[in-house]
């Protein structure tokens, strides 16, 4: 039983951290988005702006839950340690990319670092899914969002 709650402590807690981590971001690009944003030329696939905040909080709250999948099992699984770091590893690029785009107000410069973005996200979700077939589930929801991000970055880079 004991396994069964830390199970969901660590669950719980990546859970908390990685969407902290992942709002706060977003506080980088408030400004920007009121100011800057829409002054650029976007393409016709481009969302409405109330879409990035709900969709992120369901990726932010999913890949929370498969790093806790695969923090729990870091004592009996060689692969979990490695798995979370790239997890780190990605956050950071993926907290990075706001920064970049919106408070440096750089497509092209995002452009670049959203690439290695998602070339780390798709590590990760490989190595979660070495770990715990779930984790590797629960990452692909982001990895299809960011490849669509990172058209919609390319997008608008060109058009601008």
């Amino acid at each position: 039983m004991s396994g069964i709650i830390t199970t969901i402590f660590k669950i719980l807690l990546s859970v908390i951290v990685t969407v902290v981590l992942g709002l706060s971001s977003g506080l980088v690009t408030r400004t920007s988005i009121n100011t800057w944003y829409p002054t650029l030329h976007k393409p016709w696939f481009n969302p409405p702006n109330w879409l990035f905040p709900v969709a992120w909080t369901i990726l932010y709250i999913l890949m929370g839950i498969a790093a806790g999948l695969v923090w729990s099992d870091i004592h009996t699984d060689p692969e979990a340690k490695p798995a979370l770091k790239f997890y780190i590893a990605q956050l950071v690029l993926n907290m990075l990319w706001s920064f970049i785009f919106f408070g440096c107000q750089s497509p092209g410069l995002a452009l670049s670092e959203i690439i290695t973005l998602w070339i780390a996200i798709y590590i990760t979700r490989h190595q979660f899914q070495q770990v715990s077939g779930l984790a590797g589930l629960l990452f692909l929801p982001y990895l299809l969002w960011v490849s669509y991000a990172l058209l919609l970055n390319a997008a608008i880079w060109w058009l601008n």
